[in-house]
């Protein structure tokens, strides 16, 4: 049996074969790498919604590269503090692209019996993952319902996904925990000083969420060495940059021959009251 519900009724599945069926005959067929699609087509807003495959392989080019290790480190770290005393933990990776936080956070807890998903409305994101990633539960799903019992996560991780407030409160138990990650001020401003005439700072912090208490703001800031353009080209790719940068604007960051990037993070922990 699978954790995840039927996205239709809300009910619980059984397998039969390679199908997933729940108390109402509704039928989701498991995709050969092991995942469930669980978008429904009226929750589609195109025919592939999300990331398509040149961002995502862009962004798996970038985050093989370790350019953003020291993030996946640190969240996974604070991960394992808040859930130190919980056993058997259901754990939610919202918006999981490919999978990269995902596993780290995953092998953070090898040899813990925890519970580890993975959703994000990509399917070329979700079907690399579940085909990469083996000991992680992913479904293509939309982050505004998301196809879980309500108040059955131990923790959700929002790494810039968006989301809904109710959603969050549906899912995670009474003094569960929330971690989001945001950009900081200062990240990739080099970047926003080619693209921008005036560079807006990012929000030192996030408003407060109904139904959850902050309890913990951290500071995420390091310099990013560039060892070679592909990698800045992989970062511009996998960011909205991607639209904002013109031939005009590249030719400008070939001059500028940049050797390091500023990455700046706003990691955020909540406690569901």
């Amino acid at each position: 049996m699978t954790f995840f519900i039927c996205p239709l009724c809300q009910c619980s599945f059984h397998k039969i074969n390679n199908t997933q069926i729940c108390e109402n005959n509704h039928h989701f067929d498991i995709a050969k790498e092991g995942y469930l699609n669980l978008l429904p087509v009226q929750s589609k807003s195109s025919k592939n919604p999300g990331d398509n495959k040149e961002m995502m392989s862009a962004r798996r080019a970038f985050l093989n590269t370790g350019g953003y290790l020291p993030l996946a480190q640190k969240v996974s770290d604070i991960s394992a503090l808040y859930l130190k005393n919980v056993k058997q933990a259901h754990i939610l990776d919202l918006g999981c692209g490919e999978g990269y936080y995902t596993h780290c956070i995953e092998q953070q807890f090898k040899n813990q019996q925890h519970y580890i998903y993975g959703i994000d409305i990509s399917k070329v994101a979700i079907r690399y993952a579940s085909k990469r990633y083996q000991n992680i539960s992913f479904c293509v799903a939309s982050a505004y319902q998301v196809p879980l019992p309500s108040h059955s996560l131990d923790l959700v991780i929002r790494i810039y996904a968006p989301s809904k407030a109710e959603e969050l409160d549906r899912l995670i138990k009474k003094e569960g925990f929330l971690i989001t990650v945001t950009p900081a001020p200062r990240h990739l401003y080099q970047l926003r000083e080619i693209i921008y005439d005036n560079v807006n700072e990012h929000a030192e912090e996030n408003a407060a969420i109904n139904n959850f208490t902050k309890i913990e703001k951290i500071r995420l800031n390091y310099q990013l060495p560039i060892e070679q353009p592909s990698q800045l080209y992989d970062l511009i790719s996998m960011t909205p940059f991607a639209w904002k940068f013109t031939p005009e604007k590249l030719a400008q960051l070939d001059k500028q021959a940049i050797t390091h990037i500023e990455c700046d993070f706003n990691i955020e922990v909540f406690q569901k009251d």
